[in-house]
């Protein structure tokens, strides 16, 4: 269990039920606190309640895409300073320019290992 990130709040939004729970496996086992959604719309509305220290939030979403999602979560005074991952199964940069544009921190290639995810986590959590 990590020190570093014992008890750090991670929303999960990803429409892939093996992506979710992948996740918030790797996660848990470094003492993280999960709340995971496979829903853009849901996340929104239990994103106060639960307050998030790091968002994931998957590109393709159904009702409303990562994308929007984040652009909605970057424009609420609350969470605008809250670090935001986008995770997409094309690594191209014109995705990444896209998830830049709507104020994501920074873009993870699914699949990924554990390893992958929690140093794009270490990156932008503020110690």
């Amino acid at each position: 269990m990590s020190e570093v990130l014992k008890n750090l709040k991670v929303l999960v939004v990803d429409h892939s039920h093996i992506i979710r729970r992948t996740t918030e496996t790797f996660l848990q086992r470094e003492g993280c606190v999960i709340q995971t959604m496979e829903d853009g719309f849901e996340s929104l509305a239990h994103l106060s309640t639960f307050n998030p220290d790091i968002i994931l939030i998957d590109v393709m979403l159904e009702r409303l895409n990562g994308y929007q999602v984040c652009a909605l979560i970057k424009n609420t005074k609350d969470f605008q300073n809250t670090p935001i991952i986008m995770l997409s199964t094309q690594d191209s940069l014109f995705d990444q320019a896209k998830g830049q544009v709507v104020g994501a921190n920074a873009s993870l290639m699914k699949p990924f290992s554990k390893d992958e995810l929690l140093n794009a986590i270490r990156q932008h959590i503020k110690v």
